[in-house]
């Protein structure tokens, strides 16, 4: 079954004291109803864009280690999970969910994988 990573946008002035004991509730009841239709793979909160580093190879060859998000941007990744799906509408209707029960905009994509060589998909 095709892979779907959904998203969670955040400002980049989120304030965590603004959740609620009632998103984290809702969030863990999403997190349970996935994990019963067996299609939760992984999910995960992120810490700070401005706790990122940036890996970038120079035209040496070089690889440098900058502070930072990749891209300048007012929003960021916030949390993100990654689940099994029959198609784009069935990983649309998880992230509806999503959405609803964080509070925070979302992106979905599907996940391009290749398995190694010598396993099967």
């Amino acid at each position: 079954m095709p892979h779907y990573l959904i998203s969670g946008h955040l400002p980049d002035n989120f304030d965590p004291s603004t959740i609620t004991e009632t998103m984290v509730s809702d969030i863990h009841a999403l997190n349970a109803e996935m994990d019963a239709a067996g299609i939760r793979l992984f999910a995960g909160g992120l810490e700070p864009a401005g706790m990122a580093k940036t890996l970038r190879v120079q035209t040496n060859g070089e690889v440098i280690v900058t502070d930072g998000p990749y891209l300048e941007a007012r929003e960021h990744v916030g949390g993100l999970t990654v689940i099994e799906a029959a198609d784009m509408e069935e990983a649309l209707a998880w992230a509806r969910k999503a959405v609803a029960s964080s509070r925070m905009p979302a992106e979905v994509r599907g996940i391009f994988y290749v398995p190694r060589p010598g396993l099967e998909a």
